[in-house]
């Protein structure tokens, strides 16, 4: 699968970006203020022209810098106290987000509500919370840039300012920089706008998806690029496991990796294959002895993702549960009816086996927020594939052709850690021109995957969007396409992770 490094502005790009302009400016600003009309009142209501109340009702969503990705350097005996903090730092913007959205009337009649009442608070909470990280770093003897407690404020963003900057791209973008359009507003799910946009933030829950989420896939210009040029030392095999599709729907929201020992650390629901025996308080010991669904009984590997939910008025199991409708991820799971796992070698040079226990997350489930940088969501239709790879948006199949959501994984390894305390930057992606990893990196089997679904596409009815399909997520993420992620820790005996090297080493496709 082709990586796309370059930023591509197609024409029905700039046809989504006229149509949320003119929805911010028709009525002179008024949609605004509709964002708190009820469904029956008018989309020309005005609320006797208070330009301040208008301007407050932009607020969709609350914006946080990610303290976790800067903490590239802390000590071992410190990082189950860190990572508790952090999944607190992720629980308070949750909860002011939830705030948020539940308060909408009240904003709308006192301007100053949402900084004094949410973000305000907010900011104490982060900075306790921050001041506890530099403690436990600080107790072990670590040391703690003090520029993180600047950290602690948070901003709220309007609807056309979500991904750092209200730029959107519908032809795809993948790695290093791109912003997005938002695209719409939010009243509790209730959804207005013209041309297909809608003037909230729409979804079921009232937290996202909106219509210029979704782009018809026959309209994208193509924007796959080739691979690197393979050279004489490159590993050529292929090596695949299968492992089922969670046909026997073994979930949670915890994420062992980011939140250890917090359970619903994810705050969203993931599928999982694979170990079967993986929650927030799994340890390494309990992955040995977890079982697997692979047909390999020697990859007890965790394979996870977050769920796809059709949001067609359905309420799953999870409807009243933390990480389900009780955080925003409402309606109907989809299980995949494929799911193709499969470790491919290096264009540039043989590869290394993965060492145990080592930890992989790949793309940013907060890239709402955080802005494209870590982004490396793959959204497809089958027939499509080799042609277009979408980030920003959900593809519109056409009548007989299924979604496609893929992952390319981080291949390139420190050759000394399994895990980073930013869970990054022990892993690194190759150049995607040469192939080559960066200096003091090594390259090891690339773990691609690729799940399909059975989706019928969604439409839009009277400016309205029906049956939208969307990735679980934090709530104040906006269930955006960008958002889609993937977690691995490998996990093998009977000399596995050896073999699958030496299969791929000689150029060989086995399973």
């Amino acid at each position: 699968m082709g990586r796309n490094t370059r930023k591509r502005r197609t024409p029905l790009a700039t046809k989504a970006i006229a149509a949320s302009a003119a929805l911010a400016l028709g009525g002179g600003g008024l949609i605004w203020a509709n964002f708190y009309a009820s469904a029956h009142e008018s989309n020309h209501q005005t609320w006797g022209g208070n330009q301040t109340k208008a301007a407050t009702a932009q607020v969709a969503t609350i914006s946080c810098p990610d303290v976790g990705q800067k903490l590239t350097n802390v000590p071992g005996p410190a990082r189950q106290g860190v990572a508790t903090e952090l999944a607190n730092l992720d629980k308070q913007i949750t909860e002011a987000y939830t705030r948020l959205a539940s308060t909408r009337d009240t904003q709308a009649k006192d301007p100053s509500f949402v900084q004094n009442a949410i973000v305000g608070p907010l900011k104490e909470k982060r900075s306790a919370t921050i001041d506890r990280i530099r403690i436990d770093i600080q107790r072990v003897g670590g040391s703690f840039d003090n520029a993180l407690k600047q950290l602690a404020a948070c901003t709220t963003q309007a609807a056309n300012q979500t991904n750092a900057g209200g730029q959107q791209n519908n032809g795809g973008q993948q790695q290093n920089g791109g912003q997005q359009n938002n695209g719409g507003q939010q009243n509790g799910g209730q959804q207005q706008g013209n041309n297909g946009q809608q003037g909230n933030i729409g979804g079921q829950a009232g937290n996202g998806p909106v219509a210029a989420d979704y782009v018809d896939i026959t309209k994208v210009a193509p924007n796959v690029q080739g691979k690197p040029r393979r050279l004489r030392n490159a590993s050529t095999g292929t090596f695949t496991t299968r492992c089922g599709v969670n046909a026997n729907k073994n979930h949670n929201t915890d994420n062992v990796i980011v939140a250890p020992g917090v359970a619903n650390g994810a705050h969203h629901l993931h599928d999982y294959t694979g170990n079967q025996k993986v929650n927030a308080f799994s340890s390494n010991q309990t992955f040995l002895q977890g079982g697997t669904s692979c047909q390999n009984r020697s990859d007890l590997s965790s394979y996870y993702w977050p769920v796809v939910r059709v949001q067609d008025g359905t309420q799953d199991f999870d409807q009243n549960a933390d990480g389900g409708g009780k955080e925003g991820n409402v309606g109907k799971i989809l299980t995949p009816v494929q799911a193709e796992i499969k470790y491919v070698g290096s264009p540039a040079s043989k590869v290394v086996a993965m060492p145990q226990f080592l930890r992989i997350i790949t793309g940013d489930a907060k890239t709402t927020t955080n802005g494209l940088a870590n982004a490396n969501a793959h959204w497809s239709c089958t027939g499509f594939e080799n042609k277009v790879q979408l980030t920003e948006q959900y593809p519109i199949c056409p009548q007989g052709s299924k979604v496609v959501r893929s992952f390319a994984f981080q291949s390139c390894w420190d050759g000394q850690n399994i895990d980073s305390a930013n869970h990054r930057t022990h892993v690194a992606f190759a150049d995607p021109a040469s192939g080559v990893c960066p200096n003091g990196f090594r390259a090891i089997p690339q773990l691609t995957m690729r799940l399909v679904y059975n989706i019928t596409p969604p439409t839009v009815q009277n400016g309205q969007l029906k049956n939208a399909f969307a990735v679980d997520g934090f709530p104040e993420q906006l269930h955006k396409p960008a958002t889609d992620h993937d977690d691995f820790i490998s996990v093998t005996k009977n000399g596995l992770a050896n073999k699958i090297a030496n299969c791929i080493n000689r150029g060989q496709n086995c399973a």
